[in-house]
C-alpha cells in the first residue's frame, strides 16, 4: 500500500529511510510547539489551545503534503509571520488576534488563487531579487530582536532606546547559554540542536527553581478558545489591505525559496529543470495557510529545516506523513509545553534569527539602486517593529531611486503594484 501511494522504489527508498527522515525532520521543527503558542498567547490567546491548534494545524498539512503532492517537506505555523502577527498586528496596530486570524485567512485565499493561477509565477519574476532576500533578511532580524528581549540580553533604555541588559541575572545567563547550545550542537551537525536546546535550558529552570514542574504528558487541552475564533469581516477594512499583502508576500517569498531548495536536495529536479509535482506542492503549501486561521494559527508554511529529513534519506510523502503523525503525538504533552520559559526559547529566536538573515550574502551590492532598498527594508523592520512598515519604506525607496537613476524601465509590474498599495496606506490610513 505504501508503495503504491508514494512510490517507494522509484524514488530509491525505503520505508524505514522514510520514517527516520521524517523523525529527523520533526525533531529540527518541534521547536516551534512550545515557540508558537508562547508567542501566540502574547496576543491573549489561550496558551493551551494554541499549542494544540499549532500540533493539529502542522499534522494536517504535513499529511496533505505528503499524500497529495508526495514531497517530503514539513509544515507549521512560519516564524516570523507569528511575529509579525503578534507584535505588529496585535501589539503596535492594536488590532483583536480574532481580526488578525480573519486577515491569515483572507492572505490564505489569496495565496492560493495564486497558486492555481499565472500570478504566482509573475509575481514571483516581477519583484527584484534583493528585494525578494530583504524580506526574510529583514524578519530575521525582527526575531532576532524578540529572542534578545525576551532573553533580558537587551532592555529599554530612556537615554539610548536600547542598552544591554544584566547578565548576571539567571535567566539572561541561561538564554545565552541556550542560544550557545544550539550554535555549537548546529555546528556539529546533530539533528534536534534547537529543540535540545529549549529543553535543556527549561531543565535547568526547573532544578534550579525558578520555573515549576508540571508533568510531561496529559489529556490534549480543548482548543476551543481559539478554535474557529477568526473575524473574517473585521479584517475587511481598507487599513488591513498592507497587511494582508505583507502575510501573503513575506509567505510567497519565504515558501518559494523553501521549496525550491528542498526540491533541489531531493532530486525532485529533472535534467530539463522541471519539478516533479511542483503544482501540487504549491497547492498544498497555500491551501495549509487558510485552513491554519481556522485554528488559530498565523499562515502554515514548508519549513527549511525539511532538508534535514532530505539529509537523511527522506524522497517522497511519507516522510511529511510521519512528521504529521508525530505532531499529532506530540498534542499530548501540552504540560511540558506550558513550563517552557520564555528564556528558553530566547536562544532559539536568536540561532533562527542568525539563519534567516544568512540570504544576505546573495545580495547584489554593486548595484546601489539595488541594494540600498534592500538595505533599508532589512534594517527598517526591526527599527520600527513592523514587518509592513519595513517592506513598504523599501518598496517606495526602490522606486524613488530607480527613478532618480534613470532607470524608470527597469521598474517590474510588481513593484509599481506594491509600491502603490503601500503608498496608500500611508496617505489614506
Amino acid at each position: 500500500m505504501l508503495e503504491k501511494l508514494f512510490k517507494l522504489k522509484e524514488s530509491n527508498t525505503d520505508i524505514q529511510t522514510e520514517l527516520l527522515a521524517g523523525f529527523t525532520t520533526f525533531i529540527t521543527m518541534a521547536y516551534i510547539i512550545f515557540v508558537n503558542p508562547q508567542m501566540m498567547s502574547s496576543t491573549g490567546m489561550d496558551l493551551g489551545a494554541s499549542f494544540v491548534g499549532t500540533c493539529i494545524a502542522a499534522a494536517i498539512a504535513c499529511i496533505v503534503m505528503g499524500f497529495y503532492a508526495n514531497w517530503p517537506i514539513g509544515l507549521a505555523p512560519g516564524m516570523g509571520l507569528n511575529a509579525f502577527f503578534t507584535y505588529t498586528v496585535v501589539g503596535e496596530m492594536g488590532y483583536t488576534w480574532e481580526i488578525a486570524l480573519g486577515a491569515v485567512f483572507l492572505a490564505g485565499i489569496l495565496f492560493w488563487v495564486m497558486s492555481v493561477t499565472p500570478i504566482r509565477q509573475w509575481m514571483l519574476e516581477s519583484i527584484p531579487m534583493n528585494l525578494r532576500i530583504a524580506m526574510g533578511s529583514g524578519v530575521g532580524l525582527f526575531i532576532g530582536l524578540i529572542g534578545l528581549k525576551n532573553g533580558g540580553i537587551i532592555i529599554s533604555n530612556d537615554a539610548t532606546l536600547l542598552s544591554i541588559g544584566n547578565i548576571l541575572k539567571i535567566e539572561t545567563l541561561l538564554s545565552i547559554l541556550g542560544f550557545l547550545l544550539i550554535a555549537v550542537l548546529s555546528i556539529r551537525k546533530l539533528p534536534g540542536a534547537i529543540l535540545i536546546g529549549v529543553m535543556v535550558v527549561t531543565i535547568t529552570s526547573i532544578l534550579i527553581g525558578i520555573v515549576q514542574f508540571k508533568g510531561l504528558v496529559s489529556y490534549p487541552p480543548a482548543f476551543i478558545p481559539v478554535f474557529m475564533k477568526l473575524d473574517i469581516l473585521g479584517a475587511l477594512d481598507l487599513a488591513m489591505i498592507s497587511i494582508i499583502m505583507s502575510f501573503l508576500f513575506v509567505n510567497l517569498f519565504d515558501t518559494a525559496g523553501t521549496l525550491l531548495g528542498v526540491a533541489n536536495q531531493a532530486k525532485l529536479v529533472d535534467k530539463s529543470g522541471n519539478v516533479h509535482n511542483l503544482h501540487k506542492a504549491l497547492k498544498a503549501d497555500s491551501s495549509s495557510s487558510a485552513f491554519g486561521a481556522f485554528l488559530g494559527c498565523a499562515p502554515v508554511t514548508s519549513y527549511v529545516e525539511s532538508s534535514a529529513g532530505v539529509e537523511a534519506g527522506g524522497r517522497t510523502g511519507l516522510t511529511a506523513v510521519t512528521v504529521g503523525l508525530l505532531f499529532l503525538i506530540a498534542v499530548f504533552f501540552s504540560p511540558l509545553a506550558s513550563i517552557v520559559p520564555a528564556h528558553a526559547t530566547a536562544g532559539a529566536l536568536i540561532y533562527v534569527a542568525i539563519l534567516m538573515m544568512s540570504g544576505m550574502e546573495k545580495l547584489n551590492w554593486t548595484d546601489s539602486s539595488e541594494l540600498l532598498p534592500a538595505l533599508i527594508i532589512i534594517v527598517m523592520i526591526p527599527l520600527t517593529f513592523s514587518i509592513a512598515n519595513g517592506i513598504a519604506l523599501g518598496f517606495i525607496s526602490y522606486i524613488v531611486l530607480k527613478i532618480a537613476s534613470g532607470e524608470l524601465k527597469k521598474i517590474s509590474s510588481g513593484a509599481w503594484f506594491l509600491t502603490i498599495v503601500f503608498m496608500s496606506k500611508f496617505i489614506f490610513l
